[in-house]
């Protein structure tokens, strides 16, 4: 039986989840949070193998809680289940940690596909994003944007977006305002702005070519 740990903050989609699963013979849901935080504190409680999440969370990102699973809790499998597109989040959230990416789009049979076939040591991304992967087709001009930024640049970048400030950043992400400072003047240079408002800006353009 593999245990499943539910973790989005919409009530909603994890009483969905929780009904999807509820007749299952092989997943069982032993847990539904709402925020990255509590994500931690249940796992320290209790025997998880994969936790299925969204990626954005007031409290503490995803991107955020896939490098302490990484580093804390290796045995226990990601899933990053989100409404934000594939080609932009999707390689980003795996090098963070991830062992698979769902779009909310998805039907239930993909959702229970994914959970087993990351059981099972795979990693589960869409077939057209493996495929374009593995040719090396770029899937669009935000997707060939992002692919060029690092882990953390991704981090700042989606923290910045959602109206975070230094401070908070550098305390959710474990690192120094300057070192903050450092990676928005390198997202500047990439996207060839001057200001935060021109950042924002053009990272949510970005995320919609």
């Amino acid at each position: 039986m593999i245990n499943l740990l539910i973790a989005d903050n919409h009530p909603i989609t994890r009483k969905g989840l929780e009904v999807l699963f509820s007749a299952s013979p092989n997943i069982k849901i032993v847990g539904s949070v709402n925020d990255g935080d509590a994500i931690l504190e249940f796992i320290k409680k209790n025997p998880v193998d994969i936790v299925l999440m969204e990626a954005d969370f007031p409290k503490l990102n995803g991107l955020t809680v896939l490098r302490y699973l990484k580093n804390d809790y290796p045995d226990i499998k990601a899933i990053i289940f989100s409404g934000q597109p594939e080609e932009v989040y999707g390689i980003n959230a795996i090098k963070a940690g991830a062992s698979g990416f769902l779009s909310k789009s998805v039907n239930v049979i993909t959702i229970n596909d994914a959970i087993l076939k990351v059981h099972d040591g795979g990693i589960y991304l869409s077939n057209d994003l493996t495929q374009q992967l593995a040719f090396g087709k770029r899937v669009n001009k935000s997707g060939s944007f992002y692919k060029k930024l690092s882990t953390r640049e991704a981090e700042v970048l989606k923290l910045l977006t959602v109206g975070r400030k230094n401070k908070e950043i550098s305390k959710e992400l474990d690192i120094n305002e300057k070192t903050v400072s450092t990676y928005k003047a390198r997202l500047m240079r990439k996207l060839k702005v001057t200001n935060l408002v021109d950042l924002v800006n053009q990272a949510t353009l970005s995320q919609h070519l």
